[in-house]
């Protein structure tokens, strides 16, 4: 039986100085839920822009932090049949979203550090729905880097994108979403072309699968140059994750009938263009369910395709993690570990 008096980082107010360790009660879990010992949580840019009161959507304070984690079953409530003591798990983003489209229904859904506390706590307890088994290739720190950007990618191209072999894809960045695209889109069999504002970053861009990249600082105009690279024909998918600062030239570089996801709460808005005369779709795009956190943890099973940790930290460093965060110095993902 754990202790119910786990440590927990809460966000008490807006702002680093209102991040603090407190003591919190865990209660014994729910007939249909299962307790979990947490084990590693990662970091989104999202964590960051709730901390500060500017995220699209305002968590209810005080909430514990941080949207993915990973951990092993310790007690199970008296109607799960699903899972047993021990088990490794994963936490879902979106308590409740469990299969289908992002629609108008999902209002009972619940965003981990937004609607209801996060994974920066040593014990929590989710519904048995709401956790999926981890594949014996992740590791613990592996599996927390999925449930935001990792899902985010796979919504974008696969879910809605139905990206195929032979398909040219461009990701933006080398944070988590778009090193995950990256991998996603090299496991659909598509040739990947990569932004970066750091010529070090393409190089490992490069080195993880990309067949050329730009650096975007230096090519402003990088639109035109990706159109270039294709021969004149434009990429058929675009993960884009700058929004209204980039969407001009993600359209310019998109081939007719391509299609963008937009990951609009990078940035607080969704990004839109006038492409009906080219047959573009633009599609918002939301992290994802249950059913695709599923999928993509079957495919990196499968492929060994493994997420890229850039560095982790102990649980009492999350400030310090969130610091590094900010910094933008990161290749792929921020790991804190319990």
């Amino acid at each position: 039986m754990p202790d119910r008096d786990a440590a927990a980082f809460v966000i008490e107010s807006l702002g680093f100085e209102g991040l603090v360790q407190r003591r919190r009660k865990i209660a014994s879990p729910g007939p249909n839920q299962v307790l979990v010992r947490m084990r590693a949580a990662s970091l989104n840019f999202r964590d960051l822009k709730i901390l500060k009161g500017i995220y699209s959507i305002q968590p209810k304070l005080p909430i514990v932090p941080l949207s993915d984690g990973s951990g092993e079953i310790v007690e199970i409530g008296s109607d799960v049949k699903n899972f047993k003591i021990g088990d490794r798990v994963a936490a879902t983003y979106m308590e409740g979203w469990h299969t289908g489209p992002l629609t108008a229904e999902r209002k009972g859904w619940k965003q981990k550090s937004g609607d209801v506390d996060g994974t920066a706590i040593e014990y929590a307890a989710y519904d048995q729905a709401d956790v999926l088994l981890i594949p014996d290739s992740l590791s613990y720190e592996e599996a927390a880097c999925l449930p935001c950007a990792g899902v985010t990618a796979w919504h974008g191209l696969v879910y809605v994108g139905h990206i195929k072999p032979g398909d040219t894809v461009l990701v933006m960045g080398s944070g988590g979403v778009s090193v995950a695209g990256l991998q996603i889109a090299k496991m659909a069999g598509a040739r990947i072309l990569a932004l970066s504002s750091d010529d070090t970053k393409l190089r490992h861009l490069l080195k993880l699968g990309a067949a050329d990249g730009l650096n975007y600082r230096t090519t402003p105009d990088w639109g035109q140059a990706i159109k270039r690279l294709t021969q004149g024909r434009g990429v058929d998918h675009v993960l884009e994750v700058g929004g209204a600062g980039t969407i001009h030239q993600s359209i310019a570089a998109a081939a007719d009938g391509a299609h963008i996801a937009s990951v609009g709460n990078l940035t607080g808005q969704f990004a839109r263009g006038d492409v009906v005369d080219r047959g573009i779709r633009i599609t918002p795009i939301t992290v994802g369910s249950r059913e695709m956190q599923e999928a993509l943890m079957r495919a990196i099973n499968m492929h060994r395709e493994m997420p890229v940790i850039d560095r982790s930290y102990p649980f009492a460093q999350l400030k310090e993690a969130l610091a590094y965060l900010e910094t933008g110095k990161h290749f792929g993902k921020v790991v804190m570990m319990f």
